[in-house]
């Protein structure tokens, strides 16, 4: 019998193989944000250890799709995909750039997002959440924050102006970031 890893147990410190960073690529025309932020635990202590992975949509709400012959592009011309690890501080830094909005299931529009996988040593599932930017008006439609209670939507949303953004993620207790079942 042979016990190989799944792909939920391979983050942590021996296990590396896909964990380089990957910087977001900017599309033409596209309007620079930087998103700093920390990861802390339930204690309010840092995470030193994890890898935020990015996905979101290019500036007309579309995401990159395959090809007639079933390939996906290469990954360097894959616009919105991006992994930052934390540093000894739990801090991350996120250049990216402010994506257009995304078609909802069953008509509509969703407000510019971005997707975000979150691993560390530990954590045998990653957590998924979103990054929501202040200040849009579709964030009062949007299908998906509608769905989380209104006390905790701001956990969702980052804060800041001008391109600077700041967005932390509380992995557990007082302020928690939500986290979705995918």
């Amino acid at each position: 019998m042979s016990l190989q890893q799944s792909t939920s147990q391979t983050f942590g410190p021996y296990f590396h193989i896909g964990l380089k960073p990957i910087a977001v690529r900017l599309p033409a025309g596209a309007k620079p944000v930087v998103i700093t932020g920390r990861v802390l635990d339930g204690d309010g202590k840092p995470v030193s250890d994890a890898a935020i992975e990015t996905w979101q949509a290019d500036l007309t709400g579309a995401y990159p799709v395959p090809s007639t012959d079933g390939s996906y592009p290469a990954t360097s011309t894959l616009a919105g995909l991006g992994r930052v690890p934390t540093d000894a501080e739990g801090r991350f830094r996120i250049d990216t750039y402010l994506p257009g909005c995304v078609a909802a299931p069953g008509g509509g529009l969703q407000a510019p997002h971005i997707l975000v996988a979150i691993g560390m040593r530990g954590l045998l599932k990653h957590l998924v959440t979103r990054i929501y930017f202040p200040g849009e008006a579709a964030n009062a439609d949007d299908p998906v924050l509608k769905l989380v209670p209104a006390d905790r939507r701001d956990t969702l949303i980052a804060r800041g102006a001008s391109g600077e953004l700041q967005w932390d993620v509380v992995l557990q207790g007082a302020g928690e970031t939500v986290f979705f079942d995918c």
